[in-house]
C-alpha cells in the first residue's frame, strides 16, 4: 500500500515554510520531505516534527551555490573536502530529525574534468558518505535528475545510477527513484521498476511532463503503484510536484491513501 510523503519545498508553499508541517499534518500526511533544511536551526524542525506527528523521509546534503544554479557538489574533482565537510553538515540534521535517508546530490559536469575523473570522484565520495552515515543507520541516495530541467548533470539515467551502487559497494547506498525523471529519460516504467527494484531506498512523483498533481499526464500511477507494491517496495513516496492551482485543491488524488 502506497505511503506518501508531502514535499514542503513545493506544496504548501501558500505559508511560510515553518508552517508548511501543520498544513501537511492537517491534509492527513504521516511524513514529509524538502529539499534543504539548512536555512533553520535542526532543533526548530525537530520541533516540527514532533508536534505535528510527523515522520522526516529525506533530505538533500548540501548541493554547493544552490543560487549560482550549482546542483551538488558529489561529483567535483576539485570539492572533495567541501563534500566531507557538507556529509557532518547533513549528518548533523539527519541525526536531529532522526531521519534516515539523505541525498547526496552529483553535480553538474565540469568541463575542467574527464567524465571518468567526475566518476571516480563520485565513487570515492559516496564510499566516504555511506562509511559516515551507517553507524547511524542512514542510507545516501543518488538520484539521476532528466537532462532537459538540469542540463549535464552527472548522472541521469536510472540503469546508470545502478550501475554506480554496484562500483560504490556499500549496503547503504541506495536508488532515489524519481519517477519524473525517470519517464523523460528512460520511459518504460513498470519493466524498468522491476529491473531495479532491489537497488530503490526512495521514491518520488509528479505528472510528466508538467511536473504537477500525479492524476494528469503521461504515467498511469494507480497502475505504477501497483508494480511497486509487487516489486516489493513499503517505504514512504515523496510528493515533489507544483500544485497547479492551489495546494489543498490539488489534493484530492492522495485522499483514498490517507
Amino acid at each position: 500500500m502506497a505511503r506518501f510523503a508531502a514535499n514542503l519545498t513545493m506544496l504548501f508553499t501558500e505559508v511560510p515554510f515553518i508552517e508548511r508541517f501543520s498544513q501537511a499534518s492537517k491534509a492527513g500526511f504521516k511524513a514529509v520531505e524538502f529539499l534543504f533544511p539548512y536555512d533553520y536551526e535542526a532543533g526548530l524542525l525537530a520541533e516540527q516534527l514532533s508536534s505535528h506527528q510527523l515522520e522526516q523521509a529525506l533530505f538533500n546534503m548540501p548541493p554547493g551555490d544552490w543560487a549560482a544554479g550549482e546542483r551538488g557538489i558529489a561529483a567535483l574533482p576539485d570539492r572533495i573536502e567541501e563534500f566531507e565537510q557538507s556529509v557532518e553538515v547533513a549528518l548533523h540534521y539527519a541525526q536531529a530529525l532522526s531521519c534516515k535517508k539523505v541525498h547526496a546530490m552529483a553535480g553538474i559536469l565540469s568541463p575542467d574534468f574527464t567524465l571518468e575523473a567526475h566518476r571516480e570522484t563520485f565513487i570515492r565520495n559516496l564510499r566516504y558518505a555511506a562509511d559516515r552515515c551507517a553507524a547511524h543507520g542512514i542510507c545516501v541516495m543518488i538520484e539521476p535528475l532528466n537532462s532537459r530541467d538540469v542540463p549535464n548533470y552527472f548522472v541521469a539515467h536510472q540503469r546508470d545510477a545502478v550501475e554506480l551502487i554496484k562500483a560504490i559497494d556499500r549496503p547503504n547506498v541506495k536508488l532515489q527513484f524519481d519517477v519524473y525523471h525517470a519517464q523523460i529519460m528512460d520511459g518504460d516504467l513498470s519493466v524498468l521498476i522491476n529491473e531495479v527494484a532491489d537497488y530503490i531506498g526512495h521514491v518520488q512523483i509528479a505528472s510528466v511532463p508538467s511536473r504537477n498533481e500525479p492524476y494528469e499526464g503521461e504515467v498511469n500511477y494507480p497502475f505504477l503503484f501497483g508494480e511497486l507494491d509487487k516489486s516489493g517496495y513499503q517505504d514512504w513516496i515523496g510528493c515533489e510536484y507544483n500544485p497547479r492551482q492551489g495546494t489543498v485543491e490539488g489534493l484530492s488524488w492522495v485522499a483514498p491513501y490517507l
